[in-house]
């Protein structure tokens, strides 16, 4: 008896941090859609959340701290640039690159090309021995993606660049989550709390990720009427706040990735993305269609009503000439 009530706790336990982890990934991707029409530095705005990222986890780390009284974690320097900086790094370009595509591309194809992570992810799993070869397994992630593939295919705007730096995403994708469970379940490292890993991930990941923001952002910018030349005090704050609101909701995304793959397994965390997959592709479908409806309703009521007023005039027109000698 007490097996099933085992089995049970824990399934009730991944289904609760799945959707706790649905709830922030969706929310940040379409927030970032928004936010992309009208603030087009994809990699600052980045640079920005993980900023706000670090912020926030050391004052969690030294709430922690104060409410228990025990020291957290803090890893030596040999341990952090060896075992610590490759994750990281393959965080933020995954991070940056998946960011940098929605310029490019809409969230269907985005989703569409997005999910051929969970291969990467299997891939890269069976490389490092975290998953034994099992070919149902296998089959069942090639028919998920599969099936995504077409689910999504006829729906999309293709545009190269922005499939490319998403299909680079995935593959870096595949690797950072292989590497992240290697990291949060070695008991020696002493990360399995994703507040730590968090703390300890986001400096690399702000240093790897800034060279590329110079090359790519850091002019444009500089001379941007978004902050730099601004001319008034309201836009500026208003850019601030649209960008930290985004900084919270990664925040939280980063929390229930890392505590769902720490509880489970990053194969886990790519699966349970298909399903997400679904309701933000209905959400896009949604939203796509509440403005198109809009923009109908629109036109209807500034189009002048010419037709009625033209009948009518014609009708006069000819009741005049017939009854004219």
């Amino acid at each position: 008896m007490a097996c099933p009530v085992q089995f049970i706790c824990r399934g009730v336990r991944t289904v609760g941090l799945i959707l706790f982890y649905y709830v922030f990934s969706i929310g940040i991707t379409f927030y970032n859609k928004w936010l992309m029409k009208g603030f087009h530095y994809p990699l600052f705005m980045t640079l920005v959340h993980l900023s706000i990222i670090f912020c926030l986890a050391a004052v969690t780390r030294w709430a922690m701290h104060c409410w228990t009284g025990k020291p957290r974690v803090v890893l030596s320097w040999t341990d952090y640039l060896h075992k610590v900086s490759p994750t990281a790094l393959a965080t933020v370009l995954d991070i940056g690159l998946s960011n940098w595509s929605f310029l490019f591309i809409t969230i269907s194809l985005y989703t569409m090309t997005k999910s051929s992570a969970v291969l990467f992810i299997l891939f890269f799993s069976l490389v490092l021995k975290l998953e034994e070869p099992n070919p149902f397994l296998i089959l069942v992630v090639l028919l998920i993606s599969c099936g995504l593939f077409m689910f999504t295919f006829e729906s999309t705007q293709f545009n190269l660049e922005g499939f490319l730096m998403v299909l680079l995403a995935s593959f870096i994708g595949g690797i950072r989550w292989t590497l992240t469970q290697v990291l949060m379940q070695k008991a020696e490292l002493g990360l399995q709390n994703p507040i730590d890993a968090m703390f300890h991930l986001q400096p690399i990941m702000f240093i790897g990720l800034f060279p590329l923001f110079l090359y790519n952002e850091g002019l444009s910018l500089s001379t941007s009427e978004k902050l730099f030349r601004v001319t008034e005090l309201s836009p500026l704050l208003y850019s601030l706040f649209t960008l930290s609101v985004g900084g919270a909701l990664a925040f939280g995304l980063g929390f229930s990735e890392f505590l769902l793959v720490s509880r489970t397994s990053s194969l886990t965390l790519s699966i349970s993305g298909i399903f997400k997959v679904k309701v933000r592709l209905y959400g896009s479908w949604v939203g796509r269609a509440l403005s198109w409806s809009c923009r109908c309703c629109g036109r209807a009521e500034t189009t002048p009503p010419t037709s009625t007023t033209q009948r009518n005039t014609r009708s006069t027109c000819t009741d005049q000439q017939a009854a004219s000698p």
